[in-house]
């Protein structure tokens, strides 16, 4: 499980280079603003658009999509009703907590984890479809609805279309499907673009923890533990019993999909409610909470497993 390890310090190293800008001053708090709308308007939506016009489509919509979709599903509605009873935190704040008690990390962590624990990347790639096209299309849909604004139909039908994530996946699905090979002339600088999102959200993440501790009282602490919870234990607890017994997966395909269930919550979360100013504490703390707590649920999977 030495991808386990490695995959972990990867992400940490360059978030720990955003915390250290940011305390040593060689970065500004205004960077972080620029950082996070820079990535949510043009580079993550160029590394949607090469991961979802690189992907098989058809073969995604197997047993693992379905699976990654019910598992999130079902954590997802968890969450909600802890809040409805305990919480009583507001819509666009509960949407928060409720993506990142079930958006895994698939891109970061997830490629060498699965290629090293399990020999494969391909479990990747549906999980991957099933957020990109399923899940952050319903949550912004939800966080632009429930940030101030007054909803409305015809702001419920045309706000994923004006988010500029859901339309580079939309147009990655298109290509995907119809197997339209881009000219160089437009695919490199698509590339290039996209190469700097996840060292761009990372930096950006990494500025975020400076100058304020994580869990801190009044800053959604049970929220965030409650989340940080469901992601490491409850999610892999879920696809375990779903894969096992629904959908009758055993041997390393139910490792695969146990793994990346167990991943850690992905930085777009905080990405995502970044352009809203919603849930952004928690976001940032659960991403850091389970980045660290995950290495151990891991193994433990991968022990468990044999």
């Amino acid at each position: 499980m030495g991808g386990v390890v490695s995959g972990i310090l990867i992400v940490s190293a360059v978030i720990a280079v955003g915390y250290l800008a940011a305390r040593f001053r060689v970065l500004g708090p205004e960077v972080q603003g620029a950082l996070t709308r820079t990535a949510f308007y043009i580079t993550n939506p160029a590394l949607l658009y090469t991961v979802v016009a690189g992907s098989d489509i058809r073969a995604a919509l197997g047993t693992d999509a379905p699976l990654a979709l019910l598992s999130a599903t079902a954590v997802g509605l968890l969450y909600w009703l802890l809040s409805f009873l305990f919480f009583r935190r507001p819509a666009a704040e509960t949407a928060v907590g409720a993506m990142a008690s079930s958006y895994a990390n698939a891109n970061n962590i997830g490629i060498p984890v699965s290629l090293y624990a399990v020999g494969t990347a391909q479990h990747v790639a549906p999980v991957l479809l099933v957020q990109l096209l399923v899940m952050a299309p319903f949550y912004l849909t939800l966080l632009g609805l429930f940030s101030g604004a007054r909803i409305s139909w015809k702001k419920v039908l045309f706000q994923p279309l004006s988010n500029p994530m859901i339309i580079a996946s939309a147009l990655g699905v298109v290509v995907a499907v119809t197997g339209w090979q881009e000219p160089e002339l437009l695919q490199k600088p698509i590339d290039m673009l996209a190469g700097g999102a996840v060292p761009m959200v990372l930096l950006a993440f990494g500025l975020s923890l400076a100058g304020r501790a994580p869990l801190q009282k009044g800053d959604g602490r049970t929220e965030t533990l409650v989340a940080t919870f469901l992601k490491i234990a409850g999610m892999p607890l879920i696809v375990w019993l779903l894969g096992r017994f629904l959908f009758g997966l055993e041997g390393q395909h139910l490792l695969a999909s146990v793994i990346m269930a167990a991943l850690p919550t992905a930085q777009n979360v905080f990405l995502f409610a970044s352009p809203y100013g919603r849930g952004m504490t928690v976001a940032r703390d659960v991403i850091l909470c389970t980045t660290i707590l995950c290495v151990g649920t891991l193994l433990v999977v991968a022990w468990a497993a044999g």
